[in-house]
């Protein structure tokens, strides 16, 4: 009799012994079904197969459980599972919630009843059809296989209708075939003509692809400088290798105009991998990840711990962003731990940003001003004839303004030459309290926390200054305590 360890996706921090019934073939990284107390889990094999009779003799062997069946599923790559073991551990966490990130759609795992369309009978002259059934034939005759709900609701008729078609042989039935997103992107479409800088930038990067090497690259360019599209030039040298590539994006970044974006150079829209998907959007998206023929995947921090058997780039936008930072559950960083799965898989990861985060910029700094790990790429100009916007700063202590406000009699004319131009103005708040900071007009002192030395956030309708590191409250004082002034 053999045994594997089998480590579910629940907060345990090790693997359970499991009998191998003699009619299975189970090896590393395979999916199992397994009895856990009254229930059924999937899990994955984290040990291979191994003859372990001799440590469980004083086991009694109707104690010890048989593996139930083997998931048709691409085994887990044993790169992920060394990194969702490393991540364990660095991130102090049970292995069996790391494991759980990756293993996030419970769905995938069940077998999908079938799907039934239908399409249009080559067959069948449309020349006899009604207004309504032709109204049918415009949505399939192309020889489309769509839903007799989707038909409907395209067509503006009934579902009545569509059924009656079929019981006149217009229509007949095929199995629908859910195919996985961004399945076969198009990789000879042209981009826009890139700067020297740009090309210089996205040719490092290529290079450490067609090489397979593993190489951390800092990308950090101003606003508008076009990181987007040396980036894209890297995603189409990993799609000429086959490899998936994984695009990290702060959910908030996951805009329409970024994905319209790639859909023109790529010829379809990537994969999507964030909360708002519904149930049948992520299975179809997890499935098609899992078995590799999903090669781009645009997604929030989640995205990393996905199962890509294929992966060969990271990219993290925005690599700055406090989103990459899990907070709850398993505590960790996006931007670190795609580093690190680079560094184990061998391929290149890329971080973008306009205003780099300072570890970031430490790693890319030579010595001995920094450790050299990753190799810095600057684009310092905006693409093209774009210019920077002119920056004002304006001591609110010279300016002169209303006694009860706190806008600028400067700041309030540009505003008004907008409003006369029909054009707009944006205006930054503080998004706590009334103000994020409590000042004297007469001389600028600020109100401080004695405690931690954060500034004090007025809350006008409680008429208090609090901080809100530490807690710290205070009445807002009448006068202030430098000038004396009111």
């Amino acid at each position: 009799m053999s045994f594997v360890s089998v480590l579910l996706p629940l907060p345990l921090s090790k693997s359970l012994t499991y009998k191998v019934p003699s009619n299975l073939d189970i090896k590393l990284g395979d999916y199992v079904r397994v009895p856990f107390r009254k229930t059924q889990k999937i899990g994955v094999v984290w040990e291979p197969e191994l003859d372990r009779e001799s440590e469980i003799q004083s086991i009694p062997s109707s104690k010890i459980k048989e593996i139930i069946d083997k998931v048709d599923i691409p085994s887990l790559s044993p790169q992920l599972m060394h990194f969702i073991d490393w991540v364990a551990q660095y991130t102090l966490s049970d292995k069996g919630a790391v494991l759980k990130l990756s293993l996030s759609v419970p769905d995938a795992f069940e077998r999908k009843k079938k799907q039934t369309g239908y399409v249009f009978n080559k067959e069948f002259s449309p020349d006899n059809l009604t207004s309504k059934q032709r109204q049918v034939f415009d949505i399939l005759q192309e020889g489309m296989v769509m839903r007799a709900s989707e038909i409907a609701r395209q067509s503006g008729v009934s579902l009545a209708t569509v059924q009656a078609l079929y019981k006149k042989d217009i229509l007949h039935k095929k199995d629908l075939v859910d195919y996985p997103p961004c399945q076969r992107p198009m990789i000879d479409n042209q981009g826009p003509i890139l700067s020297q800088s740009q090309q210089n930038a996205a040719q490092h990067i290529c290079d450490a692809i067609e090489n397979n090497t593993n190489q951390t690259f800092l990308l950090d360019g101003v606003t508008g400088a076009g990181k987007t599209e040396v980036y894209f030039e890297a995603v189409v040298s990993a799609l000429k290798q086959d490899k998936q590539v994984l695009i990290l994006l702060p959910e908030i970044a996951l805009s329409n105009a970024f994905l319209s974006r790639f859909e023109k150079r790529f010829g379809c829209p990537p994969a999507l991998w964030h909360s708002a998907l519904t149930p049948a959007q992520r299975r179809k998206t997890w499935l098609g990840i899992a078995k590799g023929q999903t090669k781009v995947v645009v997604g929030a921090r989640s995205a990393l711990m996905l199962p890509y058997p294929d992966l060969g780039l990271i990219i993290v936008d925005e690599e700055h962003d406090p989103a990459y930072k899990q907070e709850d559950g398993v505590i960790y960083n996006a931007r670190d731990m795609a580093v690190l799965r680079g560094y184990q898989g061998g391929f290149p990861v890329v971080l973008v940003s306009a205003t780099p985060a300072l570890e970031t910029m430490v790693n890319a700094w030579p010595e001995p001003k920094g450790t050299g790990r990753y190799t810095y790429l600057e684009l310092p100009q905006r693409h093209g004839d774009a210019s920077l916007p002119d920056i004002h700063l304006m001591d609110m202590r010279t300016h002169e303004k209303n006694k009860q406000g706190f806008i600028a009699h400067k700041l309030r004319d540009e505003i008004q030459k907008r409003l006369d131009d029909k054009t707009q103005t944006l205006l930054f708040l503080n998004r706590r309290g009334y103000a994020p900071l409590t000042l004297c007009r007469t001389c600028g002192h600020r109100f401080e926390c004695p405690r931690c030395t954060a500034w004090l956030v007025e809350h006008r309708v409680l008429s208090r200054l609090t901080c809100h590191h530490c807690g710290f409250e205070k009445p807002k004082p009448d006068h202030c305590p430098e000038c004396d002034s009111v």
